[in-house]
């Protein structure tokens, strides 16, 4: 039978594809493992013909992908076997050569090397961790180190701290009518640095107002008078603020970790009061009975809104008290400015007026009912607290005086001239102050200091019984 493809490659005819070959028992090449065509013929499968089932599985077998598996014969797994067995060991009681093969220490692979090797994988490991905390450290120092913090306080839109103005009465060059000596120097010292470390702290601006450039009134007995004026120029100086904190000398700022605005002025209504019924030193009738009057200035809290109050007064067992005051940028304000600072009033009630401008503006709330309206009071312990000797001798007026377990805001040494020691009364709250503010770390080494103190205090007693 002729075939009608090309001979066999194979010596001695023969194909090596299934179904091709015949089997010929002296065939040189390699035998196919399927029966050939003469072997179907001979049994019976088929009249000389390859059937369609048996030339279907032999295609599939051909075309088909057997699935790939090595048996670690090939280059690659030869030569990964290889690159395996060079590589070093880490098993734990392995040989001690074997084991630091695969390791580089600095100098030599001796105790400090090994240190620094594992300080290395240890923070490359913790990298993270470390990243975020070194930023956050960065942070802080950036916004508490920098200035930036004060920046960010005094922005109206964020902390607010540029809508508030201190005054400072300090009489740094002497007034008219009085001689500082080493004592009066010192306080001034210490109010004016601790307003200046308040102002800072929280981004006010600060306004020390010299007294000795009030020459001009000595003419008239008028030295004290000047805090209208004053008040007038700084509204002037500082067009964007709104809120003016006038503070006498001898006060003294007690706790500095407080805000204006978080004390009071979040909260305004709250803090103050309209109503001086509530205490009324002076005994002054309110409200009005006029009835001509409108319903605002017959009614005992005006409007009883927070924002028609432009000024803030406490008020001791003696009335009036403008040691520590708010006033605040408004029409209401120029007009009281103007009237309060009038001459004429000044000079027909001046020899009547014991407290000058204090008195002056109490016969202003008492007389003139557009005056009560947009007044407001405020506890006294809140920006304006007594020591003992002020307004009775026991310091016992829970309304007055100076408490140390409440941690009140300022306290006001007023009147400390007059029979009372004004620089023992200024360093002893200074030193106080230092105290209740101190810092973990200050309280840590204050501690630590009082127990040596107290060690060495026992061997002297027990020197002094024997």
């Amino acid at each position: 039978m002729s075939l009608s493809r090309s001979p066999s490659p194979n010596r001695g005819g023969g194909w090596s594809s299934p179904g091709l070959t015949t089997p010929y028992e002296n065939l040189s090449g390699t035998a196919s493992p399927r029966k050939g065509y003469g072997e179907l013929q001979m049994n019976g499968s088929g009249s000389g013909n390859v059937t369609w089932a048996t030339a279907k599985a032999k295609s599939d077998e051909v075309n088909g992908y057997p699935s790939f598996s090595t048996k670690n014969n090939g280059f690659f797994s030869r030569h990964a076997r290889q690159m395996s067995r060079s590589l070093p060991s880490f098993v734990r009681g392995a040989e001690k050569e074997k084991l630091g093969r695969g390791r580089w220490y600095p100098n030599n692979g001796s105790r400090a090397g090994r240190i620094l090797a594992f300080v290395g994988r240890t923070i490359w490991r913790l990298r993270l961790r470390l990243l975020v905390t070194l930023s956050l450290i960065l942070a802080i120092i950036v916004f508490y180190v920098t200035p930036m913090h004060r920046a960010y306080r005094r922005a109206s839109l964020l902390g607010g701290g540029s809508q508030f103005v201190i005054i400072l009465a300090a009489n740094q060059g002497g007034g008219v009518m009085e001689w500082k000596g080493p004592r009066e120097w010192a306080i001034e010292r210490d109010s004016v640095r601790n307003k200046k470390k308040y102002a800072k702290k929280w981004g006010y601006n600060l306004e020390i107002v010299d007294m000795s450039t009030k020459k001009r009134y000595a003419h008239e007995w008028r030295e004290s008078w000047e805090k209208v004026d004053t008040i007038r120029k700084c509204m002037r100086k500082y067009p964007k603020a709104q809120w003016f904190w006038w503070l006498d000398l001898n006060t003294f700022i007690m706790e500095p970790s407080y805000t204006l605005q978080k004390h009071i002025f979040n909260d305004l209504a709250s803090n103050t009061y309209r109503d001086i019924n509530d205490y009324n030193p002076l005994h002054i009738n309110h409200p009005f009975n006029n009835t001509q009057l409108d319903p605002e200035a017959l009614s005992p809290t005006g409007d009883g809104k927070a924002s028609s109050i432009d000024l803030i007064i406490p008020q001791d067992c003696a009335g009036f008290n403008l040691g520590s005051f708010f006033i605040r940028r408004s029409t209401w304000t120029d007009r009281l400015l103007d009237i309060w600072w009038d001459p004429v009033g000044y000079e027909q009630k001046h020899m009547e007026w014991e407290h000058k401008e204090q008195d002056a503006l109490e016969h202003l709330y008492i007389n003139q009912p557009w005056i009560r309206g947009h007044t407001a009071f405020i506890p006294q312990r809140k920006i304006n607290s007594f020591p003992a000797g002020a307004c009775g001798q026991n310091g016992e007026d829970q309304r007055i005086h100076y408490k140390e377990a409440d941690r009140d805001f300022v306290v006001n040494m007023a009147g400390c001239e007059w029979g009372r020691d004004c620089w023992g009364e200024m360093y002893n709250f200074r030193e106080l102050s230092n105290k209740l503010n101190r810092t973990p770390w200050e309280k840590f080494k204050d501690g630590i200091s009082d127990r040596i103190k107290a060690m060495k205090a026992k061997p002297e007693k027990k020197e002094g019984n024997g």
